[in-house]
């Protein structure tokens, strides 16, 4: 009984080690293999690990090719080389680089916040986000059908 709660002890202590050293998202553990899916870069922000970092940094909301691209760059990182390669202190460089820009649900909530200002202030622009309409200047009258039309209810009255 005594060993059964000692290594659970062991094993927590270890994954606790584990998530401050590279935080993981972890998929299996079958005898003693950890496979893991995502590494996570920043707080909310997770790449996939499989892919090379030109094409696994686009999947942060903010970051697009040429950003990641240019980001690579400004580290003097290979662009080949893939996500699960990084060392520690890739990693953490890498973090403290994306903090230079407003990413993920920063970014989320700065668009919102900005369309949120264009509806109080009603503006063209703010009475058509508020319409769920096109606010750039689209053709409307045979375009942009999902935002136009509206949900239809069955009627109820029904001739048998």
């Amino acid at each position: 009984m005594l060993g059964l709660r000692g290594s659970a002890s062991i094993l927590s202590d270890i994954s606790l080690r584990l998530r401050q050293s590279i935080s993981l998202r972890l998929l299996q553990f079958n005898g003693g293999i950890i496979r893991a899916q995502c590494i996570s870069i920043k707080a909310g922000m997770e790449i996939p690990d499989n892919k090379r970092l030109e094409y696994a940094l686009p999947y942060i909301h903010g970051i697009g090719l040429h950003r990641a691209r240019q980001i690579l760059s400004e580290l003097n990182m290979e662009k080949s080389k893939l996500a699960k390669d990084l060392t520690k202190r890739e990693v953490v460089a890498l973090g403290q680089q994306l903090s230079k820009y407003i990413l993920g649900r920063e970014l989320v909530g700065c668009v919102q916040r900005d369309i949120g200002r264009l509806r109080d202030i009603q503006c063209y622009r703010g009475t058509r986000h508020g319409d769920k309409l096109p606010c750039r200047g689209q053709r409307t009258h045979t375009n942009a059908r999902t935002k136009k039309c509206k949900p239809t209810i069955p009627s109820l009255s029904r001739n048998l």
